[in-house]
């Protein structure tokens, strides 16, 4: 994961913390909040329109730090 795309992911879960916390009780509507939210949030960074492959990018390093997260909280 580029440095770009690993802040983006962080600033997008810092920046929606309500939906993080949405997500994790699998509420409808949280993952594609956050999908979107991390696409625009790289897209900024980027300064441009993403392709569909770093879309795909956004999505996975977004999925793969959520569920990081929640095997931290669950195992405490």
């Amino acid at each position: 994961m580029t440095d770009s795309l690993a802040e983006a992911v962080a600033e997008t879960l810092a920046n929606h913390p309500d939906a993080v916390e949405r997500w994790r009780l699998n509420e409808p509507g949280a993952w594609g909040f956050l999908a979107g939210q991390g696409v625009l949030t790289f897209r900024t960074r980027l300064g441009r329109s993403l392709t569909n492959a770093e879309r795909r990018q956004v999505w996975a390093a977004l999925w793969a730090e959520l569920e990081r997260r929640r095997g931290l909280l669950d195992s405490h």
